[in-house]
């Protein structure tokens, strides 16, 4: 019940944003060339693999080479990607997997095999056991993420060794708390956190 309900819904969103769609996709593909989506296998509810769809923030050819993580200021990254990346406007068409019913609206972000691997054991199974989802408290809490990881020696090691485990914990105490009230809570927040930049709530 709870999938088809998101389904639906993000039916309807793709319908009423299809004209910022189209437009993000045009001048994606006018920047650079190369295809104006990104897709990339993720693993999904059970240990499922899944193809994740992104509008492409990167230079044609250097999504998926070098680093798997990106950081600020990453020269991989385009000026029109940099804008994406930072609005979340790059994560619109993961629309398409909730509506496939590969992800929910809320839920633990998916990762790639090789990441899902290194999660704790004790905590993998239960994080796989929920769809993932376009947004999860770990999204809030680590929004400049990409911030972070530009001020490590070691970008890489450090998300492995850090980051991760903290993510893990995270989508962990959301599946064992998960309930709709929590995750309308957890989307007016990722709205939030997008609209209003970090500290500007203060001034």
């Amino acid at each position: 019940m709870r999938a088809a309900v998101e389904s639906a819904l993000a039916g309807i969103a793709l319908v009423v944003t299809a004209p910022l769609l189209l437009l993000i996709g045009l001048v994606v593909r006018v920047e650079t060339r190369g295809p104006a989506l990104f897709r990339q296998v993720r693993i999904g509810r059970g240990g499922q693999p899944f193809e994740i769809v992104k509008f492409r923030t990167m230079r044609a050819g250097a999504d998926g080479r070098g680093l798997e993580v990106t950081v600020s200021g990453d020269a991989r990254v385009t000026n029109v990607g940099r804008f994406l990346r930072r609005t979340k406007l790059d994560e619109l068409p993961q629309l398409l997997n909730v509506v496939r019913g590969e992800m929910g609206i809320v839920g633990p972000r998916p990762e790639v095999p090789r990441y899902v691997a290194l999660w704790p054991p004790e905590l993998r199974h239960e994080i796989l056991s929920v769809p993932p989802g376009l947004t999860d408290p770990a999204t809030i809490a680590l929004r400049d993420e990409e911030v972070v990881l530009s001020q490590q020696v070691d970008p890489e090691r450090y998300y492995r060794e850090v980051l991760l485990p903290r993510k893990a914990r995270m989508y962990s105490s959301y599946v064992r708390d998960r309930n709709v009230r929590g995750d309308v809570l957890i989307l007016a927040k990722t709205v939030r956190a997008v609209v209003v930049p970090r500290g500007a709530a203060g001034r």
